[in-house]
């Protein structure tokens, strides 16, 4: 989270920051998992997945590349990207008023 959050934001642009954060690092950790082959049968690893998924929604396999990692990469990696920047967009929106 960027420092400017931390000092005299307002809680609401904090709070928006913060789960901007908690759903792009639920993203990345989904895309990690992949690239690592986790073992989908762990519970860890499936609760990450449909979170991600879930976030993902209106991402997922819009990329047609024909390798597996590389679709999981770009359609989850830009859900993630856009969440970071519309959420702390927001959320310097909100602490500026």
């Amino acid at each position: 989270m960027s420092p400017r959050y931390r000092n005299g934001a307002s809680p609401a642009g904090r709070f928006i920051a913060v789960v901007a954060d908690v759903m792009a690092l639920i993203l990345g950790l989904w895309i990690l998992m992949y690239l690592l082959d986790a073992n989908r049968g762990n519970d860890l690893v499936r609760f990450v997945h449909d979170a991600a998924r879930f976030l993902a929604g209106w991402s997922h396999d819009l990329f047609t590349f024909d390798a597996a990692w590389a679709r999981v990469v770009c359609g989850y990696g830009l859900a993630a990207v856009v969440y970071l920047l519309a959420g702390h967009a927001l959320a310097g929106r909100v602490h500026r008023h």
